[in-house]
């Protein structure tokens, strides 16, 4: 029984490895432009295909927050030097997914030092699949993985300003980082946060629900009302906003935590519309309501491991 357990599982990771394959190579990202929205004085969120990256610069250098995907990297180049004639210094990734790493290899190759938090070169050390996106990714190659990486937090000291990284811990996976310019009182959130829609809490890779909801929480707690927030995806925000949006996944959790406590069935859960009242302002995203509630039955009731 075991060994045909192995054999379907071999299979399903074959015909997805090339299912992805041909996703990528029919997926042309020559369309794709990178817009570059200021955030702060030398500080810039650069979007484009995948999740949103910070750009700060000055006089030390350039410090890059994550970094989409591998073909964007030229695109992503160009954008930069339309505000800073420096290399980049340093490619901080708030965690692994291949829409924040994925052009990890060509800037490492270029000279720039990779930080992550320690699962995150844990995590792009070997092949991943992400079942919500059916999505297959490889091992990153060696000039692709982080360099330095921490355990609770890292402070950079550059451009005129303090910025602290710190890991929270089983949020949207294990391995998240939220990064704070102090002096500009700005922060990027990562996939902690994405802005006008709902989140997707990556289980299979060490999130959770109510990590997720501590993490926002303490995004929030650096926060102040002048801040700009940065979210892993979705339009720049600000701390009014981002309480908005803690609140409404506070309360879609704790609907569904209760009808989980009365063993209610995923159908059952569904049918009573827990997030109905919030669909028209976060239901327009990547994941819909139907499945953003399957994914938070699924967290409560399945085994993570």
């Amino acid at each position: 029984m075991q060994s045909r357990h192995l054999t379907k599982r071999a299979l399903i990771f074959l015909c997805t490895t090339l299912l992805t394959a041909a996703v990528i190579a029919d997926d042309s990202f020559d369309n794709v432009e990178i817009q570059t929205i200021k955030a702060a004085d030398g500080i810039y969120m650069l979007t484009g295909k995948g999740g949103n990256i910070g750009l700060a610069v000055g006089a030390d250098g350039v410090f890059l927050i994550d970094d989409q995907f591998a073909p964007l990297t030229d695109k992503i180049q160009a954008a930069i030097t339309q505000v800073s004639d420096k290399p980049v210094k340093f490619v901080l990734n708030t965690h692994w997914h291949p829409d924040h790493t994925g052009g990890n290899e060509n800037l490492g190759r270029s000279g720039a030092v990779i930080v992550a938090h320690d699962n995150v070169r844990k995590r792009l050390s070997v092949d991943s699949f992400i079942e919500m996106f059916n999505m297959q990714s490889s091992a990153m190659a060696p000039a692709g993985l982080p360099v330095i990486t921490f355990g609770d937090a890292v402070t950079f000291h550059l451009n005129g300003d303090e910025i602290l990284v710190r890991h929270v811990m089983n949020a949207h996976t294990d391995g998240d980082a939220i990064v704070h310019f102090k002096h500009a009182n700005v922060i990027h959130a990562g996939d902690t946060y994405f802005s006008g829609m709902y989140p997707f809490i990556d289980m299979a890779h060490g999130g959770s629900n109510d990590g997720y909801i501590k993490a926002i929480d303490q995004v929030l707690a650096l926060a102040d009302e002048k801040s700009v927030i940065i979210p892993g995806h979705g339009p720049i925000s600000n701390k009014q906003e981002l309480t908005a949006w803690r609140d409404m996944l506070k309360i879609i959790i704790d609907r569904i935590r209760a009808m989980v406590g009365d063993d209610a069935s995923l159908e059952q859960v569904q049918a009573s519309m827990p997030t109905r009242v919030f669909d028209e302002k976060y239901g327009g995203g990547f994941i819909n309501n139907e499945t953003f509630v399957k994914m938070l039955y699924q967290n409560m009731t399945q085994d993570p491991s």
